[in-house]
């Protein structure tokens, strides 16, 4: 890990301004220095640093993905992402968390996973050097019940360890596998509140009892673990409210209530919409046999539409709406994910500046790192990318990975910066 000054970049620093041309030195893993220059200034060297000229491209802090399936395996339905062989679908994992750090994202939040342990496995491959990936936070299996959203379990197989969720019924058994989780190392318990409209069990339908939720957060409270919910349906988001579940997926169906009770505890809550997933369903998955017949029936357009309008009342109450579409389906493929910052610009009514926030300084307090991550400021980790291009004036060159020029976390880079033979007006050089 070398001293790294970057010179002649234009810095944006995750606080919401417009960015500046400025210099930014990188020292271990953290950034040491951040000085504002005129337009071909140069800090003078720094003794045993390398020197990047940005050549005026965008500096801008790592990205933060807070809805992720590392071991969603792009497939079209839930049995086909469970079923895949536990061999092959570690080296999956390892090979998509590759591919999120290609794209610009230095951490991710887990937000479930297909089999107990391997989300807990990829993230302490990720921390030992054995993989390469991004900061990750763990999930567990979702949590369901018997008939709910994630039990794939068949009358001849009716063993739960076949099923593509954790299966409870009552509090003693939802007690028993959060305890199992927490002895497995997960960093969040995942619970599925409500259904979801593909696997036959509505949207808006919800399964748990008050006393199942109940015992799920405590439990997880006690062991020190943070809940996260599937919470398409009204019940649902209400729920997440009342039991403290810090992170809330999807929230589709928001009535005035639920919108109040957001706003009420704004600063308790992270909502990760999934629009991509509900877009995707409705526009691009034909070829997989959702035509728009089949997803009008579903009920997924509906909710789009309803999403779009409770993420554009959450916007307009401050709360926190951050990128994550649940990728890791055929039509949503893992790699795809800066999409969703587009969509909150063109169907949340975003900024392009509040669509980088919510992907930058909101990420730290999503990761529990609070303003370590998310900044270009002295003190920050070093989780930064060079851009080709201004991500403020268009969002979608964050989804082109040749725009993409370094990728560095932590103060190592991941992409290195090109040589200078191959520099041209745009780009930058070493």
């Amino acid at each position: 890990m070398a001293d790294v000054l970057f010179t002649n970049v234009r810095v944006f620093d995750g606080g919401g301004e417009a960015p500046f041309m400025g210099d930014v030195l990188v020292q271990g893993n953290r950034i040491s220095r951040v000085v504002k220059t005129a337009f071909g200034q140069r800090t003078p060297p720094i003794a045993g640093a390398q020197v990047i000229d940005g050549a005026g491209a965008f500096l801008m802090p790592g990205m933060v993905e807070a809805h992720t399936h590392f071991s969603w395996n792009d497939q079209p339905s839930l049995d086909a992402i469970q079923r895949m062989p536990p061999e092959e679908h570690i080296l999956w994992c390892a090979e998509v968390a590759k591919r999120y750090l290609d794209m610009g994202w230095t951490s991710c939040v887990g937000a479930a996973t297909a089999k107990p342990r391997l989300d807990v496995v990829i993230r302490n491959a990720i921390n030992d050097g054995t993989i390469v990936g991004p900061r990750y936070l763990a999930a567990s299996q979702e949590i369901t019940v018997p008939g709910g959203l994630g039990d794939t379990t068949q009358p001849h197989l009716p063993q739960p360890e076949f099923a593509f969720g954790a299966i409870v019924s009552g509090p003693h058994e939802m007690r028993r596998c959060v305890r199992m989780f927490a002895k497995y190392g997960v960093d969040t318990l995942k619970i599925n509140l409500s259904g979801e409209s593909i696997t036959g069990m509505p949207s808006e339908a919800s399964q748990f009892t008050e006393e199942e939720i109940a015992v799920c957060v405590q439990e997880a409270k006690a062991w020190g673990k943070r809940v996260a919910a599937h919470a398409r349906s009204t019940w649902s988001i209400k729920q997440c409210i009342r039991h403290g579940i810090e992170v809330i997926y999807h929230a589709s169906f928001a009535d005035e209530e639920a919108l109040d009770l957001l706003e009420q505890h704004k600063f308790e809550h992270f909502v990760a919409p999934g629009l991509a997933w509900l877009i995707n369903t409705c526009h691009n998955a034909s070829q997989y046999g959702l035509t728009r017949p089949v997803v009008e029936k579903m009920g997924y357009f509906r909710e789009l539409e309803a999403a779009i309008e409770s993420m554009k009342a959450m916007r307009k109450r401050g709360i926190r709406i951050l990128p994550g579409g649940d990728y890791g389906f055929a039509w949503t493929p893992h790699g795809t994910n800066a999409k969703d910052l587009e969509y909150f610009v063109k169907h949340v009514g975003m900024s392009t500046m509040e669509a980088l926030l919510s992907a930058t300084a909101w990420g730290g307090p999503m990761m529990k790192m609070g303003k370590q991550l998310g900044y270009i400021r002295e003190g920050c980790l070093a989780d930064i990318l060079l851009i080709d291009g201004d991500p403020l004036a268009d969002i979608t060159v964050l989804q082109d990975k040749n725009r993409i020029l370094a990728v560095m976390k932590e103060g190592a880079f991941h992409r290195a910066p090109p040589l200078r033979a191959a520099r041209t007006a745009t780009r930058w050089a070493a």
